[in-house]
């Protein structure tokens, strides 16, 4: 087997287990706060709640940079090794926690040493053919939708099967199982002279350098307003799969399928549109997409029953599958050559500031357009969206020649 496949292969089940850990403790969160750390008062219990798992993704958004420019500079494999086998003793001594200030710290330490995903998302790229970047991006984001699909419904089935403790153990032992995989399978040919003789830039000083490439701007922004736009209506799911729906009967099951449909059809589609992006190219791929993810709100807001919603946000997840993967390809071919990491790096930050900023623009506003309102303004910033990008990478490489 060559190289770039062993390399696919074994980051995939490792962003499918990072990922999987991230979302696990969703379903038992406030229990484990309850039962294990002794709070009582169910207010207190939903402010910690959203507290520790919001701690994550804020120092996340916040180092994934700084960990970008050292993997530009000491290699893509070092810095997935340090996050990984990182992340798995912080999540073992998750376990540990006596109180909730403890599992907080250790959420937001988390955040900070994170970073496999866009390492993974580097290495495979600088490691995969040109030719077969885009079908390596959608197979690897299949891994990481997989393991987020999947997470809460194995934690919530080991929650019942072994206790919440043991479930921070398991996760933690799973995850130095594909750190260390990875550390005997996974390589790179990375040049540290070359990366030391190239000029050593802060962080503030890269994120200018790369925010004058009008292409980048564009693809972070899609990275920004995908993950605004599936989680700003997120926590309204419920009551509106409820004003659909009817009846109590079977209410969770429902809200829980339509919440998860998405996710599913963005796997199944990841993967075959990233390669059908190496034949026709990556960017008419990501302006399809854009522009199908937008109009794909419309029956969402103007769903009559439940069946209707699924089908919309099943069509919405097949859009999304082509987003992330032709993301990540251009990326790198926009990239200039040293900074890849640093690239991704910013990228990850975009998504985890649509993680932080979605859910609260969500909330702020939901009071005054309701869900319905949401959709139409996640549609309208999208399409809003595919038209920048259409001009910042269609419109100026067919000028040029140069696109793919």
């Amino acid at each position: 087997m060559e190289q770039w496949k062993k390399n696919l292969i074994v980051l995939w089940f490792g962003q499918f287990l990072v990922n999987a850990g991230m979302t696990m403790i969703v379903p038992f969160l406030s229990l484990y706060l309850q039962f294990d750390l002794g709070l009582s008062d169910q207010h207190e219990i939903g402010i910690w709640a959203g507290f520790i798992f919001a701690g994550n993704f804020v120092t996340s958004f916040i180092f994934q940079p700084i960990w970008g420019k050292l993997s530009d500079r000491y290699g893509r494999k070092m810095m997935l090794l340090r996050s990984g086998f990182g992340m798995a003793a912080v999540m073992t001594l998750m376990g540990f926690a006596t109180s909730p200030w403890q599992l907080l710290l250790l959420r937001m330490l988390n955040g900070t040493i994170s970073g496999f995903n866009p390492a993974s998302v580097a290495l495979v790229s600088a490691t995969t053919p040109k030719e077969r970047t885009g079908f390596a991006m959608g197979t690897l984001q299949s891994g990481g939708i997989a393991g987020t699909i999947l997470g809460p419904f194995i934690g919530g089935l080991l929650a019942d099967a072994v206790g919440f403790r043991p479930i921070f153990y398991i996760t933690g032992t799973l995850l130095f199982a594909a750190s260390l995989l990875a550390m005997f399978v996974v390589k790179e040919s990375f040049d540290r002279s070359k990366a030391a003789a190239l000029p050593n830039e802060t962080v503030i000083e890269g994120l200018r350098k790369l925010s004058r490439i009008p292409q980048l701007t564009a693809l972070y922004t899609v990275t920004f307003l995908i993950q605004f736009a599936m989680l700003s209506p997120m926590t309204l799911m419920p009551l509106y799969v409820q004003e659909l729906h009817g009846s109590m009967a079977n209410l969770a099951l429902l809200a829980g399928f339509v919440g998860s449909v998405t996710g599913l059809s963005n796997m199944m589609a990841s993967p075959l549109l990233g390669k059908l992006s190496d034949r026709i190219g990556s960017e008419r791929i990501l302006a399809v997409s854009l522009i199908g993810a937008a109009l794909s709100f419309v029956p969402q807001a103007l769903a009559g029953a439940v069946w209707q919603l699924l089908l919309a946000r099943f069509m919405l997840g097949i859009f999304l599958g082509g987003l992330a993967p032709s993301v990540n390809a251009l990326i790198r071919k926009y990239t200039p050559s040293g900074m890849e990491s640093r690239a991704y790096s910013f990228n990850s930050s975009a998504l985890g500031l649509g993680n932080m900023i979605g859910p609260i623009t969500g909330g702020a506003l939901s009071g005054f357009i309701g869900i319905k309102g949401l959709f139409l303004m996640s549609g309208t910033l999208m399409l809003a969206n595919s038209v920048w990008v259409m001009n910042s990478l269609v419109r100026r490489n067919r000028k040029s020649g140069t696109e793919r």
